[in-house]
């Protein structure tokens, strides 16, 4: 029997634990990443079932209706269980083999301490940041499918709005989403087994408050906030500095001139 030939790589893998976290936390931006050309992957950790509302089969479905909204070309079910998803070695393993197949340039993690939400927030961000260490270890080939060594270089985090910590990240920044939030509601909107027309209202609200908030703080309509593990370097301030506040002009409000910025 012939070999499958082996994953094609991708620039960005997203991770978290259940099917819309992460249209729900950076849709917009996995949507703009595909229209500039990069090849984006979506893992998501868990089924998200059982549930209340919903089925295996019709969260499989709603997840692919999602992935074809955003055009993510990607979608991996890492299979770990739902409620009770726990970082630990099997999962680290799991995870990590895919970092190895698909040696991704970045990784963005969901992360969060959810304590009015599910717990499994907070274990998939501890399984991501464990796997994308676990990806590059030797002599350890059998643990992970085959599959050899691979350390990701970038890795990237994508906070809960309702994180129940108040985090000082090294540094955070902001992506302009303001041409591709539709596209981000309408992949939510998906998952109609999990949003009803009252509860998707009361999600859209609060996606486009959070998104619009960001967004307005650099001059953009709507934008998704971001952080990182380290420091931001540059070798330019100037660049750095006019990239951060990109090329739009300032929000405007009404009685004011604009809202200030940093």
């Amino acid at each position: 029997m012939a070999e499958e030939p082996s994953p094609e790589s991708l620039d960005v893998i997203a991770v978290a634990p259940h099917p819309d976290d992460l249209e729900i936390l950076c849709g917009g931006t996995l949507a703009k990443l595909v229209k500039q050309g990069y090849k984006v992957g979506i893992f998501d950790l868990t089924s998200g079932e059982p549930t209340p509302r919903g089925s295996l089969e019709t969260r499989k479905q709603e997840a692919e209706d999602a992935r074809r909204l955003l055009n993510v070309p990607v979608r991996i079910n890492v299979d770990l269980p739902n409620r009770v998803l726990m970082d630990g070695p099997e999962a680290r393993f799991a995870l990590a083999t895919q970092f190895r197949k698909y040696r991704p340039g970045i990784v963005i993690i969901a992360t969060g301490r959810t304590p009015a939400a599910s717990p499994d927030h907070l274990q998939g961000g501890l399984i991501g940041e464990a796997a994308r260490f676990y990806s590059q270890l030797t002599k350890w080939d059998e643990r992970f499918d085959g599959t050899g060594p691979y350390r990701v270089p970038h890795l990237v985090y994508v906070p809960f709005p309702f994180e129940a910590e108040q985090r000082s990240w090294h540094s955070t920044f902001v992506v302009d989403i303001s041409d591709t939030i539709d596209l981000k509601i309408a992949a939510v909107k998906a998952y109609a087994s999990q949003f009803d027309a009252a509860r998707f209202a009361r999600v859209e609200h609060l996606i486009r408050s959070t998104n619009g908030f960001h967004g307005a703080r650099c001059g953009y309509m709507y934008g998704e906030l971001f952080a990182l593990p380290t420091p931001v370097g540059a070798p330019d301030l100037v660049s750095l500095v006019h990239g951060s506040k990109g090329s739009l002009a300032p929000v405007q409000i009404p009685g004011k001139d604009h809202l200030p910025m940093g």
